[in-house]
Parts: structure tokens; C-alpha cells; sequence
């Protein structure tokens, strides 16, 4: 599996754009701060076909240590989730999966 980082995500905006790499950054940064921002505010993110994003609240529990045994409370949280689009969850399983880690080396040497 290949990681896709955000400066190759920009340089990929900015060609099929026209802009330069510069200001397509800007823009890409400016929307994953939006982003941040609102949800940090506790407001749910819809883009249509792509998905959604929401703040989930987490409950506080009691659990044992798997070390010692002893009683340990993890103490309430809110965390990011994200439920895929339409289009995404369509798109994705269709996609044949690439063979990662000493798969993908095998792969390569026969090719």
C-alpha cells in the first residue's frame, strides 16, 4: 500500500489545476484548518459522495491493567470518526488490493 503524502496531494491539485504548488498548499492547508477548526468546535463535516466526519463523545470506564491486574479508570474522550460516502465506500471496494510489506517485494521480483 502507498502512502500519499500531502506535498505529493498538492502537487497533483497544482497540475491539474493550473496553480502553482504554492498556492495550491495554501488553499489544501487552509481546508484542513477549516476542518480542524469546526471540528474542534463539536460540528459534524458533510461532503457529499465523499463522506463524513463527526466528533464522537467516549464514555469513561473502569478496566484492568493486562499488566498488573489492578483496576484502572480511562477517564471520558471525544475522538474524530469518519463514515465514508456513496461514491468512496463504491470506488474503494471495487479496487483490487495491491499486496503490501514482503508481499509487494515478492510481487517485484517476479515482475
Amino acid at each position: 500500500m502507498e502512502t500519499v503524502t500531502k506535498r505529493a496531494l498538492v502537487s497533483r491539485i497544482a497540475d491539474k489545476t493550473g496553480l502553482t504548488v504554492t498556492a495550491t498548499r495554501g488553499a489544501v492547508q487552509a481546508f484542513l484548518d477549516a476542518i480542524i477548526e469546526q471540528l474542534a468546535l463539536g460540528h459534524r463535516i458533510e461532503f457529499r459522495e465523499f463522506g463524513v466526519f463527526e466528533v464522537r463523545n467516549h464514555k469513561g470506564r473502569v478496566t484492568l491493567n493486562p499488566v498488573t491486574g489492578k483496576r484502572m479508570v480511562v477517564p471520558p474522550r471525544r475522538v474524530t470518526g469518519f463514515k465514508p460516502g456513496r461514491r468512496m465506500r463504491e470506488l474503494v471496494s471495487r479496487r483490487p488490493q495491491r499486496p503490501h510489506g514482503a508481499a509487494r517485494r515478492r510481487v517485484a521480483a517476479f515482475r
